[in-house]
């Protein structure tokens, strides 16, 4: 495999589109040496294939606000790969949605996915339209136009999308409403649904709870105890708070939380109560977490800034992509961390990750750390496909198994020969031999 070339072919076919041309080449440096040990891999141009989605569908969301305007947004499911199973993946409401934001999250989806042992295909989906400000009722007239478009294109056997950012157990409400609607068909077609009608417990408490799992294992294989360990935290949204929430079962102490305004810095502990407001702050849909220190007086609102210069033992990722850079790894790595972990989707820049790595610090990328969300919904589909309900702890020792398999495959594949664990290279080599075996199998399609 020839990485340059692969690169220089995919920038001109599709210029502009960083996030996805990172996470593609960020893949193809990790698999690239056991990649070259298959040839048949490259004589059925496998990589080239694995590169691009399978579809695309785009599409114009007209809809009408309170006041009677008229809106149009654009949607999109990007259907990446279904090499091991239907496509999965979430939806994404927001304004900097777009088409290389998506394909980078489905390409990642793809190795998420495989690496949770359940058969899910990788996809990603979204639109550009922000509910920020947006009532009720405009969500849901929005959700429906979206619906009407897209309920062609997905079923519980071809892509079963669930939440992301700006997609939450309202939106999916909505969304399953107008598919039920426009299909008379009462099916597992989404995940995240309400526990009333299909939805699995824990799956808003997946992602954190996930993550923290797997740092757990992840500390506990390098001889560290998470009790008493301090711990930076970025977002304040459902992933922050299920990491939060375990991270305290666990015995740790969180000190920060953030959003786009700054971040809050509470030396006590961010826990019970506090925790729980989190949901409150996300829940007003104003995106920002200043409002915590108003509430609680021991803590302190540091404007316009990142909680990566908080000194902690461990710090982990848990707000959107890209927002920890060189510099901010830099100062993370002056303050020697016991770990550092990707929660949200990339949340590291690829600087941060080759500095991370060089330095031979415990770094674990998002496609390990955070695929708990994915698996719990894989859980949902398999709940919704036998008719049955499974209780917290069912799922929550489901969920562990995967995160403990996932951790396995990471060390199996990421083990250097100096005793190093690549969990970057690890992970991307589990997924991707799982992905191009079956895509093997199945000839070229």
């Amino acid at each position: 495999m020839e990485v340059e070339r692969i690169m220089q072919d995919l920038e001109r076919k599709h210029p502009g589109e960083s996030e996805y041309l990172q996470a593609v080449k960020e893949v193809l440096i990790s698999i690239k040496d056991v990649y070259n040990q298959h040839p048949a891999f490259e004589k059925a141009k496998l990589i080239e294939r694995l590169v691009e989605p399978e579809r695309i569908v785009t599409f114009r969301v007209p809809w009408v606000d309170d006041k009677g305007e008229i809106h149009v947004n654009i949607g999109y499911r990007v259907q990446f790969n279904s090499a091991i199973g239907p496509y999965k993946g979430g939806l994404r409401f927001h304004s900097s949605v777009n088409l290389s934001i998506l394909k980078f999250l489905g390409f990642e989806q793809i190795f998420k996915n495989a690496l949770t042992t359940l058969p899910m295909g990788g996809a990603k989906g979204g639109s550009d339209f922000s509910i920020r400000g947006r009532s009720d009722a405009e969500v849901m007239r929005f959700c429906q136009a979206f619906m009407t478009e897209l309920y062609r294109n997905i079923g519980p056997d071809e892509d079963v999308p669930a939440g992301d950012i700006g997609v939450g157990g309202r939106e999916i409400g909505y969304l399953f409403g107008m598919y039920k609607k426009l299909t008379h068909r009462y099916e597992g077609v989404l995940t995240g649904k309400g526990i009333e009608w299909g939805g699995s417990i824990l799956r808003p408490e997946a992602t954190g709870f996930g993550a923290l799992y797997f740092v757990n294992q992840m500390c506990q294989t390098h001889g560290i105890d998470l009790k008493g360990k301090t711990i930076a935290v970025s977002g304040f949204g459902n992933v922050a708070w299920g990491a939060v929430k375990k991270a305290n079962q666990l015995g740790a102490k969180v000190i920060t939380i953030s959003g786009p305004d700054g971040y809050i810095y509470d030396p006590e502990g961010i826990s019970g109560e506090k925790n729980e407001y989190m949901l409150e702050l996300r829940a007003s849909g104003n995106d920002i977490c200043s409002p915590y220190a108003e509430k609680y007086p021991g803590s302190q609102f540091i404007a316009g800034k990142k909680p990566w210069e908080v000194k902690a033992d461990i710090y982990l990722t848990c707000a959107t992509q890209n927002e920890l850079d060189g510099d901010d790894a830099d100062m993370i790595l002056a303050n020697k961390p016991l770990c550092v972990a990707e929660v949200s989707n990339m949340g590291c820049t690829a600087e941060a990750v080759e500095k991370f790595i060089a330095a031979k610090q415990l770094f674990a990328p998002g496609k390990a750390v955070n695929a708990g969300g994915v698996a719990t919904s894989g859980l949902e589909m398999t709940q919704n496909s036998i008719r049955l309900h499974w209780s917290a702890e069912e799922v929550d020792e489901k969920l562990h198994y995967i995160m403990h398999s996932i951790h396995e495959q990471c060390v199996k594949y990421g083990t250097m020969p100096d005793g190093y664990v690549d969990y970057v290279k690890g992970a991307n080599i589990a997924g991707f031999m799982k992905v191009a075996n079956a895509m093997m199998a199945q000839g070229i399609v």
